[in-house]
C-alpha cells in the first residue's frame, strides 16, 4: 500500500513538473533557417522559433572575427533574472547527454544576447545536431518555467552558406576607416603607396555600406609654393578623391569637398619631413 502511495505522489510530482515547463522549438517537420543578410559588411543566420521569436547569429566586417548571439523574443522580460544555456540532444540521439554551456543575463525590455564564446559553442553544438535551449523561470508565472530550443534540423545547408559570407567578409570595420588621413607626394595629386592602399579600402567599404550619411573630403599642402597654386591643388586633390568615391556608388551629393591649402598645418613647415605631413587629404564619413 505504501508502495503504491510513494508511486502515485512520483507520477503526480513529474507530471506536475512537466505543467509548468513551457517549451518553444521549431517542429521538426517545419524547421528553418536562413540567411537574412549576405553582404561583405554583415552575415547573419536566422531561426524562426513559432510563438516565441527569431533567434540570428551575426557576424560583422572586422579585424578579428567575432560573432553575436540575439534573442529576439515577441514579449520581452518583464524583470532582470539569469537564464541557462545547455546543449540539449534531441530524442533520437540515444545515449547522449544534455551539457551546460553557460548562462545568459536576462535584462528587463530587452531581448536577450550571450557572451561571444557561447555563441560559437552553440553554432558547433547545432552542427552536430544538437538543440541549443535556453531556461529560465517565466517572469509572468511564478509557477512556470520556459525552455526556447534551436532545432538543428535543416541547420547544415545554410549553415555553410554562413560561413561561406563570413570567408569574404572585409577584414576592417566602419570605424577603422571613419577618419582616413592620406599623404601625397610634393607638388603633385599622387598619393603615397601606403594612402593608395588605404583608399583602395575605403572604396571597396563604400561600395557595400548603402548606409552612408556623408564624406566630408579636406585637401590641404604645405606651404612650399604661392598660397593661391597651393589653394587650387588642395581642391584638386580633394575632388579627385570624391570622384574616385562616386566610381564607387557613392551620390555625389553626399560627398563635400573642401579645399584649405597651406592653411591649418598639423606639422611645422621647417624641413621635408615636416611639410610631407602638411601634404594630406582628411576623410571623415558618418552613419546615422
Amino acid at each position: 500500500m505504501l508502495k503504491t502511495i510513494i508511486l502515485a505522489v512520483g507520477v503526480l510530482i513529474s507530471s506536475a513538473s512537466q505543467a509548468g515547463m513551457r517549451t518553444y522549438s521549431a517542429p521538426v517537420e517545419t524547421s528553418m533557417w536562413e540567411i537574412s543578410q549576405q553582404t561583405r559588411l554583415i552575415c547573419e543566420l536566422e531561426h524562426n522559433i513559432p510563438g516565441y521569436g527569431r533567434a540570428s547569429f551575426i557576424t560583422e566586417a572586422s579585424k578579428q572575427l567575432n560573432l553575436e548571439f540575439n534573442l529576439d523574443m515577441v514579449r520581452l522580460p518583464s524583470r532582470f533574472d539569469t537564464a541557462s544555456v545547455y546543449s540539449t540532444p534531441p530524442t533520437w540521439m540515444t545515449g547522449a547527454m544534455q551539457r551546460k554551456l553557460g548562462t545568459m543575463d536576462i535584462r528587463k525590455q530587452y531581448d536577450g544576447d550571450l557572451p561571444e564564446a557561447t555563441a560559437w559553442d552553440m553554432l558547433t553544438e547545432l552542427e552536430k545536431g544538437y538543440w541549443p535551449t535556453i531556461h529560465y523561470q517565466d517572469w509572468l508565472n511564478s509557477q512556470d518555467s520556459v525552455a526556447v530550443s534551436l532545432n538543428a534540423s535543416n541547420f547544415s545547408p545554410e549553415y555553410h552558406q554562413f560561413n561561406a559570407c563570413v570567408d569574404n567578409l572585409l577584414r576592417y570595420s566602419f570605424d577603422d576607416i571613419a577618419y582616413t588621413v592620406l599623404s601625397y607626394k610634393k607638388n603633385s595629386s599622387e598619393l603615397s603607396k601606403y594612402s593608395q592602399s588605404r583608399l583602395d579600402m575605403i572604396g571597396e567599404y563604400l561600395k557595400e555600406d548603402i548606409d552612408l550619411e556623408l564624406v566630408l573630403v579636406d585637401g590641404y599642402t604645405d606651404s612650399y609654393g604661392g598660397s593661391w597654386l597651393n589653394e587650387q591643388l588642395s581642391i584638386k586633390r580633394a575632388s579627385e578623391i570624391k570622384d574616385f568615391f562616386a566610381s564607387m556608388g557613392v551620390n555625389p551629393e553626399r560627398i563635400e569637398v573642401t579645399g584649405h591649402g597651406e592653411k591649418r598645418h598639423s606639422s611645422p613647415n621647417d624641413n621635408t619631413l615636416e611639410r610631407e605631413k602638411n601634404r594630406r587629404v582628411v576623410i571623415r564619413m558618418s552613419k546615422p
